[in-house]
């Protein structure tokens, strides 16, 4: 596979990724993150010649190791929960994906091991096989097997058990976000820019990144020539975020957000997912504005 094939095989599968990731590691934020540290690691490995006879179970196996990567970092458990072993039990499967599966939160996923955890999202949320999900993650069939009933199981018990509430902006930050949407939404960007880190960076989600207030104040002129949105202060996964609206379908949902972060009373961090709207499928959004 060379690396324009592997570039036509990324835009197609990667919001099934990206919900994998998402799903494992608890956050569409984290999942993204996971999701672009296994793309560089897939690029590296295709440009090293590594042959790949199967694209996207090989793109999967990729993402599944960075996000186990990811909890070993985030949560420091020991490996060896991580690469559960587990015990022969009922080899009986049903084919049928779990509908709990698919309603179920991002929390309550990560109340699962990664193993079972696993499993489950590639079953019953992105209709793999368990011979496609052993391909991907590694094992045996009848382990898998064990692996996806001990998680729906689990699920079955988290079922009447509602997710964390996400904490509310403290006041400050909050006063921040509602100027910072109110100076956007005005495309008055030279007080925009003013609220910006001298080394400000910023990430459009699968597009391109920019370092310092000169280079992204680009992206805001941008915006302006673009036009067809509302924006208003809101929250995802409790952090402050501009939350956009299309104009034509002003009671519709948010279609993407942009995450901002400060240091010191100033902007340094945006990560705009106008590109990555697959985000939003699994993302805890709500409007504050």
């Amino acid at each position: 596979m060379d690396e324009r094939d592997f570039t036509t095989l990324v835009a197609e599968l990667r919001p099934r990724l990206h919900r994998y990731c998402a799903r494992m590691t608890g956050s569409v934020i984290n999942g993204e993150d996971v999701l672009q540290d296994a793309l560089v690691k897939a690029v590296g490995a295709i440009r090293r010649g590594e042959t790949v006879t199967n694209p996207t179970s090989w793109l999967f196996r990729v993402a599944h190791h960075a996000a186990l990567d990811f909890l070993r970092y985030e949560a420091r458990r020991e490996t060896a929960d991580l690469n559960e072993d587990f015990d022969m039990i009922d080899d009986r499967e049903d084919e049928s994906p779990d509908p709990l599966a698919l309603a179920a939160g991002l929390h309550t996923f990560m109340r699962l091991p990664p193993a079972q955890r696993s499993a489950v999202i590639l079953k019953d949320v992105l209709a793999y096989s368990i011979q496609e999900i052993c391909d991907i993650v590694g094992g045996t069939v009848p382990s898998m097997k064990s692996a996806l009933q001990r998680g729906r199981a689990r699920l079955r018990e988290l079922g009447s058990t509602p997710d964390e509430a996400r904490p509310l902006l403290d006041g400050p930050t909050r006063a921040r976000l509602e100027m910072y949407v109110e100076r956007f939404t005005a495309q008055d960007f030279g007080a925009v820019r003013a609220m910006l880190a001298d080394d400000v960076r910023l990430d459009l989600v699968n597009r391109l990144q920019l370092q310092g207030r000169t280079e992204v104040g680009e992206y805001f002129h941008r915006y302006a020539a673009a036009g067809g949105w509302r924006f208003t202060a809101g929250i995802v996964e409790g952090r402050p975020a501009i939350l956009a609206i299309d104009a034509a379908e002003p009671e519709g949902p948010p279609a993407f957000f942009i995450l901002l972060e400060w240091a010191d009373g100033a902007v340094v961090s945006i990560r705009d997912f106008l590109f990555a709207r697959y985000v939003m499928d699994d993302a805890d959004v709500r409007i504050i504005g």
